[in-house]
């Protein structure tokens, strides 16, 4: 199961290769969250709680008659990763966790005040989450989304400190050295029982997913070995 972070959608683990170095010897699933994509995009927070993120996947593996999955994770999928462990830690086989941590995150606080009716306010918002300028050339892809719902989508984000230490799954959490969330995604390796932490020298929040060249041989490896 591939889940895509914020303000993307199942496309992105196919555009950056994901899927075709994968598909190779796994069956690919790839989902757009609720808001995302192709899904329903209702504009109430209530609609997306991380309980209703998990029941999403588990909705998918129920309707595919999956039992158990391994789950990667980035970003907001991350999150969600984090989410089924909590929520739902039966259908998940391995979970694979790219630039994200189960601690309280402050920068999605810098959504607590948009409601997606000014592109502007939301475009500066994302900047804050993923600590970058958006390009030029993907400020379209970006407002192209439902900004509405990708608002309302962004104000819950609890900490999910006391799953760290219930995680009895193997667990690869993958981050770029040069992503603030390096510290965070470290500490927790630490309280997670098999986790293995792969740090990705010079790469950011947004890098760490776009180069896929550097991400996918830890991958490979990773899931290689829980089918040795």
């Amino acid at each position: 199961m591939l889940h895509h972070g914020f303000t993307s959608n199942l496309e992105a683990w196919l555009q950056f290769g994901y899927v075709q170095a994968l598909s190779r010897d796994y069956q690919c699933i790839l989902i757009d969250a609720r808001g995302h994509g192709a899904s329903d995009k209702p504009h109430d927070a209530a609609d997306y709680t991380l309980r209703r993120f998990v029941g999403d996947v588990v909705a998918v593996l129920d309707a595919l008659q999956i039992q158990r999955a391994h789950f990667f994770g980035y970003s907001m999928g991350g999150w969600i990763g984090f989410g089924m462990a909590k929520y739902a830690p039966e259908r998940i086989h391995a979970l694979l966790i790219n630039g994200a941590h189960p601690y309280a995150d402050r920068s999605w606080g810098a959504f607590r005040q948009v409601d997606g009716t000014d592109s502007d306010a939301f475009i500066a918002s994302l900047e804050d989450v993923v600590e970058q300028h958006v390009p030029p050339e993907l400020r379209p892809q970006v407002l192209a989304n439902d900004l509405q719902a990708l608002a309302a989508a962004a104000q819950e984000r609890p900490a999910l400190n006391e799953v760290q230490k219930t995680m009895a799954m193997p667990c690869l959490l993958l981050v770029g050295e040069a992503d603030s969330r390096y510290p965070a995604v470290q500490e927790c390796t630490h309280h997670i029982a098999h986790a293995t932490l792969v740090a990705l020298p010079s790469l950011n929040h947004t890098s760490s997913f776009t180069r896929s060249d550097l991400v996918l041989p830890h991958v490979t490896n990773f899931l290689a070995t829980l089918h040795s």
